[in-house]
């Protein structure tokens, strides 16, 4: 089944679920809804990411063929020559090695339903959307042995942050669904996907994806660069308690924001934050969105003081950091070097727990953060995202008096946020054409 069109129909209604069926065949693991699935869970409505904004691929959303992929542009003409093939002087060493060692620890049929060629349209067929139809090997359907391995290569390839930020984004998906009466195979911490672009090599190109339910990691590699965009991470909820541990997610994310608008004047403010209240659904740049046409908008790094281009890199830094440390240096480099270029925009309010948007935009970075209405979740007390969450009440059904599917009050505690690279950086894109042409 065409996945845009899975996507699309589950969204349709709040009563339909995006859980796949318990087969157990990792080739194609996510397929139809089950009809006998509790209503109102996760299906890929407009808050849990199935509309264009809220992150993954929904009605009126399709996919980009990887050959199509020209990348986000500001007025729809891709910038030359942003982008080379160079030494970094980080080694790729140990990440292929963790890649090869996971593929070695597969059975020939999971190798096979995971390995594709390193142009394949595969690299834009992800989603936010917990029942999107995926394809690759399933983490819940290996041994503790392989599975393990996977763990490993995503320690090696993303920092200490980053594999925590991805492991806790999965056991809060496994908080989701028990919260709301378990049995849904989508949402647990098992329903995560890997599948490899190429073969791993510390000279030619290749990559892998990792992606479920509010994490998709796109991983390109070409001798010791890399590229980690587009990256989505998100969750609902973004605090609560899970088999003992306290998790609270994309609390970074949002004190560097506020940090960052708050270091504003006046007459700065006025540029960047939009006359616009903070919807359900402002992110531009989720999946689908590979040829997203975005004017720049908001306040231009070079009016910044030296002390506010610094809070600027920092809110970067959060998502940059999110790579394994010398790469997310190297990174920040390129970003730094574009700074003059980069812009600042906000809609919503600025208190602690407010419910806000913001985006940074440059020629080689665009970042966006959004708060989201709750849809399945509620807090115990109040809005803040320090409270301690509990299951909704009203059955598993819209939490908060919202009305299911993007109906509610956007929170803190239900966020999605991206990462991407323009003018055609994303998966790598403009490295593997510069490779193509001058090696073949």
């Amino acid at each position: 089944m065409n996945k845009a069109l899975l996507a699309g129909g589950v969204a349709a209604m709040a009563t339909m679920t995006g859980c796949s069926n318990d087969s157990s065949d990792t080739a194609s693991s996510s397929s139809a809804a089950q009809s006998g699935a509790p209503s109102g869970m996760p299906s890929g409505g407009p808050g849990a990411g199935g509309g264009g904004g809220g992150g993954g691929m929904g009605p009126g959303v399709s996919q980009v063929k990887y050959k199509d992929v020209k990348g986000v542009t500001a007025d729809g003409n891709v910038v030359d020559d942003l982008f080379a093939i160079h030494s970094t002087g980080v080694s790729t060493d140990g990440l292929v090695k963790a890649a090869q060692a996971f593929l070695d620890g597969l059975s020939a049929k999971e190798r096979k339903s995971c390995t594709f060629d390193v142009d394949a349209d595969e690299w834009t067929a992800w989603s936010n959307v917990d029942g999107y139809a995926r394809k690759g090997v399933r983490m819940g359907d290996l041994t503790d042995k392989k599975r393990n391995l996977g763990y490993a290569l995503l320690g090696v390839a993303l920092s200490a942050d980053g594999l925590t930020q991805t492991r806790n984004i999965m056991k809060l998906n496994q908080f989701l669904g028990d919260s709301n009466g378990g049995n849904q195979k989508t949402l647990t911490e098992g329903h995560y996907f890997f599948t490899f672009m190429g073969t791993p090599s510390t000279t030619k190109p290749w990559g892998f994806q990792y992606e479920g339910h509010h994490v998709a990691i796109n991983y390109f590699v070409l001798g010791d660069q890399v590229v980690m965009t587009p990256t989505f991470m998100g969750s609902e909820p973004t605090t609560a308690t899970y088999k003992g541990e306290k998790i609270s997610l994309f609390r970074p994310e949002t004190t560097a924001g506020l940090a960052m608008i708050r270091s504003l004047t006046k007459a700065q403010l006025a540029k960047v934050v939009s006359s616009q209240d903070n919807g359900n659904e402002d992110m531009k740049a989720g999946a689908g969105s590979d040829n997203l046409k975005l004017a720049y908008a908001g306040l231009r790094g070079s009016e910044l003081t030296t002390a506010q281009r610094k809070k600027l890199l920092a809110v970067a830094g959060v998502y940059i950091g999110y790579i394994n440390e010398g790469h997310a240096e190297v990174k920040m480099t390129e970003v730094e070097k574009h700074l003059d270029d980069t812009y600042f925009y906000w809609m919503g309010e600025t208190k602690d727990d407010s419910a806000f948007y913001y985006r940074i935009h440059s020629p080689v970075v665009l970042i966006e953060y959004d708060a989201q209405a709750p849809l399945f979740y509620h807090e115990a007390s109040s809005a803040s995202p320090s409270a301690s969450a509990s299951p909704s009440s009203n059955g598993g059904g819209p939490p908060g008096g919202g009305m299911g599917m993007g109906g509610g009050t956007p929170s803190q505690e239900h966020i999605h946020t991206i990462i991407r690279t323009p003018n055609g950086g994303d998966y790598g894109v403009d490295l593997l054409k510069l490779h193509l042409e001058n090696d073949h």
